[in-house]
């Protein structure tokens, strides 16, 4: 008898997985699995930790990856800017309490921070220049107290270059009493012991080859740079250089590449690889000129040692990186990677906008920036002394269309960031901001105790995936009780 043969059976089919692009069951979908744990185990044993850190210690969290947010909610400190505010932007500023005026109107002057001290340092009372040096207890939060007599000048000096060097502060040319340009070089070494000022001396051996006045300095890692300014027969493109010696002091005055074109009254500050020379007057009057210094550089290893290295080996200019408009004697000043400058003469009278540009890593100015809420709240101010004291930004004294200040006007030059940020696929909210060795053992306690839990999750899931039939049947059973 013939044996009957077995049918086809059924055909059970494979598993797809993910919109049925992989096998259920092959390796393709494995490795999506486990990387998607991987991820997921970073989260909660990494990622989390971590925020709950800086939630606890911090004024703001970022959760997730914020992107672009459409809606932005700043603190109130920030006052009249937009929100977030931009880079380099400045709170708007407000007038220092009649208590911190000078002791009598200054312009042409300049401001110091040694140590917990601001010195103003001479100026002109709007007719004579003037020896007097007054100081001030800055409080190091970006404050200062009243102003009081310091030693003074051995001569009266408006429009002076001033710098403060190695622990020296440094008073080189200026206006005299009779309004010519001077050469010489006043040098104050106060106690760094004691706090003691001590008085000023005159510094023969660094007397300036030319007299010279409103002088823009620029302090270098090796030395201190004195560039353009008004000379005997008018403005000049000089760049001279003082090197640091051995002991700390100041040598004698070389000359360096000049200046494309004569400056006077404008503004330098080292800002990355290059020094920039910002604002003030040529021949014609003011201008809104820039010009970008860039240093000769080091040797390269294995080669003769650069006799340039250091120094300031060519001057460029491009009219892309110019001021919106023509500026002299503004008060300029660098702060966070950016320059900036404020007020100033426009050839028309004092003004009142403050600009601000920040060079980027290639050494180029792509804009300076400009905001109404950001100009000064005088109809207009030139000739102030700037300093950077803690988060502020100070000018003291000035001339306005009303004559010259006693007072200075100070901005917070650190708005705040967004409190709380809604962007598509993050946000920011605010955190506890506990300050201190409090704040950053509860900050561990928090991560320690976040990781811990997400943890013990991490293996109750691994159990139940192990013990899937039982974990079924658990909650078969309370979801049988909830509908009891």
């Amino acid at each position: 008898m013939a044996q009957q043969a077995l049918g086809a059976g059924r055909v059970v089919a494979r598993r797809r997985a993910l919109f049925g692009l992989l096998d259920g069951d092959g390796w393709g979908w494995a490795s999506v699995k486990a990387f998607g744990w991987l991820i997921l185990i970073i989260f909660m044993l990494g990622y989390l930790p971590d925020r709950a850190y800086y939630l606890t210690v911090g004024r703001t969290v970022s959760l997730g990856v914020l992107a672009w947010s459409p809606i932005n909610l700043c603190p109130p400190t920030n006052e009249t800017l937009p929100c977030p505010a931009p880079v380099g932007a400045l709170v708007p500023w407000h007038p220092s309490p009649a208590e911190l005026a000078l002791p009598a109107g200054r312009t042409g002057g300049s401001v110091v921070q040694v140590g917990t001290k601001l010195l103003y340092i001479g100026g002109s009372d709007g007719s004579t220049a003037q020896a007097s040096v007054y100081v001030a207890a800055a409080d190091g939060s970006g404050g200062f107290g009243p102003w009081g007599s310091g030693p003074a000048l051995p001569a009266p000096r408006a429009d002076a270059t001033v710098a403060y060097v190695a622990g020296s502060i440094y008073v080189a040319g200026g206006t005299d009493e009779a309004g010519a340009p001077t050469s010489t070089v006043f040098v104050l070494t106060p106690d760094g012991a004691t706090g003691d000022l001590g008085e000023w001396a005159t510094a023969d051996a660094l007397a300036l080859p030319e007299a010279r006045t409103a002088a823009a300095a620029a302090v270098t890692t090796d030395g201190l740079l004195l560039i353009g300014g008004w000379g005997p027969a008018g403005p000049v493109a000089t760049t001279w250089k003082s090197l640091i010696d051995s002991a700390g002091a100041l040598g004698p005055w070389a000359a360096e590449q000049p200046l494309q074109q004569a400056q006077a009254d404008a503004t330098a500050a080292v800002v990355g690889d290059y020094v920039w020379v910002y604002g003030g007057s040529g021949a014609s009057g003011p201008v809104g000129a820039v010009q970008r210094g860039a240093f000769g550089e080091a040797a390269v290893e294995g080669l003769p040692e650069n006799p340039n290295e250091g120094k300031v080996v060519r001057w460029d200019i491009t009219n892309a990186a110019n001021l919106p408009a023509a500026r002299t004697n503004a008060a300029g000043w660098a702060a966070n990677g950016a320059l900036y400058l404020a007020g100033g003469n426009d050839g028309s009278g004092p003004a009142r906008e403050l600009y601000w540009a920040t060079p980027t890593s290639t050494g180029d100015l792509t804009e300076w920036k400009h905001l109404d809420v950001s100009d000064l709240p005088e109809a207009g101010l030139e000739g102030a002394a700037a300093i950077v004291s803690g988060p502020n930004a100070i000018l003291v004294g000035g001339a306005s269309d009303s004559g010259v200040l006693a007072s200075s006007v100070r901005a917070n030059a650190a708005p705040q960031a967004p409190f709380f940020q809604l962007g598509l696929v993050g946000a920011t909210v605010p955190g506890l901001t506990i300050d201190g060795e409090i704040g950053q053992q509860l900050g561990y306690l928090n991560a320690a105790g976040v990781g811990t839990v997400n943890f013990i999750v991490l293996i109750l899931v691994g159990v139940a995936f192990a013990h899937r039939d039982g974990t079924r049947a658990l909650f078969g059973r309370i979801l049988s009780r909830r509908r009891r």
